[in-house]
């Protein structure tokens, strides 16, 4: 469920939102409600995963009226895994009730940095302290699956700021960590400041230095590294996103929401205004729609299997999809085993921890 509201809409971030405009939620949660109208039964769903934007930044009767619209059409099966994007600062003792309330059970905090510095640089608008507040209160009101995302990259980082970083975050204690360093999408205000050199990405040796330490870092402090930038405490992989790295099948709802059902990718229209106007008036959100090939299929799966730090299981790959591995890039499949990126072992291949570091280079040779 994309929520795709914000106080401020951050320089680097690319995600369909709008900002400044609450004055389209009411338009939003009706507009929510018509598109789930399309959905004839009530599924039953194992994963519910409520993104954005920023979904704590609805009002507590507003969140109250989004939990109730999607209750009306779906089910929550036994041991469901719910899960909300947060900003800290949005996390008040009357929002983490309604959250409680509505049976959430994961919240994702959008931490990105414990250094001032780096907070500002990303226009973040909390202090290091807050997001250490937020976990404890979480924890007082019952949810204690947490996980916070970091970027690093960030102009002005230094390894040393960021490992201090990489420290603050263990020392929470909390489940699940995200790592994903700092990207210019067109469009954005960084990339129009780096272009106007008003912003200087750091080196690509930084950038490769500060993955590897937190690959280091993450899992010396008792996490399990299992997709390329997601580290978890065991058994708290996040049981949503692999849906997606495994080629399940997922309803998406709201502006620039993905769904993936009977073997069709479809995406909904970016445009927060445009979507609303088409939904509203009883014309598919839907910009995009794809039914993809078996061949298509299996190359997809390729690109999802290599994310994950286990890799691809060669027979259940082919039983899957029809295709054996080597089928679809055959010569592509022997160079990177060969220089070392690929490995294959006990029946996977899997990219290497040099492989990590090139891993668009190598999936993009099977699409």
């Amino acid at each position: 469920m994309h929520v795709p509201f914000c106080r401020h809409r951050c320089g680097y971030c690319d995600f369909p939102l709008i900002a400044g405009r609450d004055d389209l939620i009411a338009d939003y949660l009706r507009a929510l409600r018509v598109e789930l109208s399309e959905v004839s039964e009530h599924p039953e769903l194992q994963t519910l995963f409520f993104g954005g934007g920023t979904p704590t930044h609805l009002s507590p009767d507003q969140l109250r009226r989004l939990f109730s619209i999607v209750y009306e059409k779906f089910r929550l099966a036994d041991g469901v895994e719910m899960s909300v994007e947060a900003n800290p600062l949005d996390l008040d003792d009357a929002t983490i009730d309604v959250l409680v309330e509505a049976g959430v059970n994961r919240v994702s905090l959008g931490a990105q940095s414990f250094d001032l510095v780096a907070l500002s640089v990303l226009e973040r608008d909390h202090q290091p302290d807050d997001i250490g507040d937020v976990t404890h209160r979480l924890r007082e009101h019952g949810i204690t699956n947490q996980a916070i995302d970091l970027i690093f990259g960030v102009p002005g980082q230094s390894l040393e700021v960021w490992e201090r970083t990489l420290d603050a975050a263990i020392s929470l204690e909390i489940e699940h960590v995200s790592t994903y360093g700092l990207t210019y999408e067109k469009g954005t205000a960084f990339w129009s400041r780096r272009s106007a050199g008003a912003l200087q990405p750091v080196e690509e040796e930084m950038e490769r230095a500060m993955y590897a330490s937190a690959m280091e870092r993450l899992s010396s402090g008792g996490f399990v590294h299992y997709e390329i930038s997601n580290f978890a405490r065991p058994g708290y992989e996040c049981r949503h996103n692999r849906v997606y790295w495994q080629g399940d099948e997922f309803y998406g709802f709201g502006p620039g929401a993905a769904r993936y059902l009977s073997g069709t990718r479809s995406t909904a229209h970016r445009s927060v205004t445009n979507w609303l106007k088409r939904v509203l008036a009883g014309e598919s959100g839907i910009a995009e729609s794809e039914t993809l090939t078996p061949e298509q299929r299996a190359r997809e799966a390729v690109m999802l299997g290599l994310r994950q730090t286990a890799g691809i299981h060669l027979e259940t790959f082919e039983r899957q999809t029809g295709y054996a591995l080597p089928e679809l890039a055959p010569q592509a499949l022997d160079r990177f085993l060969q220089c070392g990126w690929l490995v294959e072992d006990n029946g996977f291949v899997r990219l290497t921890d040099e492989g990590r570091f090139l891993a668009d280079t190598v999936t993009a040779e099977f699409l």
